[in-house]
């Protein structure tokens, strides 16, 4: 197992626990769970989540946007790729033609 994984279980751990989450408290999980972590790492996540509801976080995500944004969205995404494969095919267009300019082309 990773060192990032193990500190993040042991954080969520202590989270569910409604403990406070320490550097130390990490450093004793992961321990138990013998996992070698170096005291940097376990300051850096108890830094990182320090003042932070991790149960907050996790549980009230919306998954999922509301379906009438979803479908505008949809929508202008189409309308853009549209707007690209326009713009593209006008830029091919515009090297033909520069080439022409010049009087000669690069395999002639």
């Amino acid at each position: 197992m990773s060192i990032e994984t193990s500190l993040s279980y042991a954080a969520l751990i202590l989270a569910d626990s409604d403990i406070e989450i320490s550097a130390e408290k990490l450093a004793q999980l992961t321990a138990k769970a013998n996992v070698e972590v170096e005291s940097i790492w376990t300051d850096i996540y108890a830094k990182a989540l320090e003042g932070k509801d991790l149960k907050e976080l996790f549980f009230n995500i919306t998954a999922a946007p509301a379906a009438g944004a979803g479908a505008a969205a949809g929508g202008a995404a189409a309308a853009e790729g549209d707007a690209g494969a326009a713009e593209e095919k006008k830029e091919e267009e515009a090297k033909e033609e520069s080439d022409d300019d010049m009087g000669f082309g690069l395999f002639d």
